[in-house]
């Protein structure tokens, strides 16, 4: 192994060492325990939570489907080959039957067309009665988007202006690509995402740089990526008045800087994996640990050494 990739761990073990002299109590938290706060219900918790998949007992003749990947063939059964390309077409629904198993149990049979296609029926069976499919709630099919969730919400988004609150900014194939966070910017357009994320949001900020995030919709603890764990719909920098402006230019960049507080420090990096705490007879000191080997060491709560 590299001597000198060694040399910071080396470094900083040496200088919490001679730190941690006459320490009383060294306890080792998680990144929950870095800020707790009281978890209130925001407007933006909830501006999302009504776009969802539909319900067979809600599907038409006609709904839409995007195909997000060739593996949807596997649904299909028989009724595809393993030579269809799918993948980036539109299904078209229309119809769903119960139907009688080999074993004679009742089953449900999903029937789509594809556009543009050459009129084959694609059938998703599904091994429940019609009635339990439809008493489910919504339903989704593997490898699809519902293009009514997307239209659901186009139709809220669509133009808007918020702030974006990750500089974990994305292209069209879901790649991360380097941004700012808590700054504003207009959503160009609402479109299908991906398997995981079905909503595409492209976005413009207030330098004219573009870029797309991915999201579910639902509330906040649905999902790492939903609407209000990406963006605000009020300026985060109003929360907090007594940072500096100069300081404030370093956290939409995700930078740190010494002297810094741990508020300040969070803003930028976001809470950190693990926190080693310590006290002697002079200071009470903190050590945050990152992913990529990112580490803060505080002094009475003011950044007095870091790795980034």
């Amino acid at each position: 192994m590299n001597k000198l990739r060694l040399l910071p761990a080396i470094l900083l073990t040496a200088f919490l060492s001679s730190c941690f002299t006459g320490v009383e109590y060294t306890p080792r938290v998680g990144a929950r325990e870095v800020k707790r706060e009281n978890i209130t219900v925001t407007p933006e918790d909830t501006f999302l939570a009504g776009v969802t998949d539909e319900s067979l007992g809600e599907w038409r003749p006609g709904k839409r489907f995007r195909v997000t990947n060739d593996k949807i063939r596997l649904i299909f059964g028989a009724t595809a080959s393993p030579y269809d390309s799918l993948e980036g077409k539109t299904l078209i629904f229309t119809g769903a039957k119960e139907a009688p198993s080999i074993t004679g149990t009742s089953v449900t049979d999903i029937s789509f067309t594809a556009e543009p296609g050459d009129g084959r029926t694609f059938v998703y069976r599904i091994n429940r009665p019609i009635a339990k499919v439809k008493g489910q709630g919504p339903l989704s099919v593997p490898f699809t988007i519902q293009e009514s969730l997307v239209d659901d919400a186009r139709k809220l988004m669509d133009g808007q202006h918020y702030y974006v609150l990750t500089r974990t900014w994305r292209d069209d194939s879901d790649n991360s690509l380097n941004g700012r966070q808590f700054v504003p910017v207009t959503v160009d357009s609402v479109t299908p995402g991906n398997d995981i994320y079905p909503i595409k949001v492209s976005f413009t900020d207030e330098r004219g740089t573009s870029a797309r995030l991915f999201l579910h919709p639902g509330p906040r603890s649905y999902t790492p990526r939903s609407f209000p764990a990406l963006f605000s719909f009020t300026n985060p920098r109003l929360k907090y008045p007594s940072i500096t402006d100069d300081m404030w230019d370093k956290i939409i960049n995700g930078r740190v800087a010494l002297d810094m507080t741990r508020e300040e420090c969070r803003l930028a990096l976001g809470a950190p994996r693990e926190v080693d705490r310590g006290a002697d007879n002079s200071y009470i000191r903190e050590v945050w640990l990152y992913e990529n080997g990112i580490y803060l060491v505080f002094e009475d709560g003011i950044l007095k050494l870091y790795r980034h």
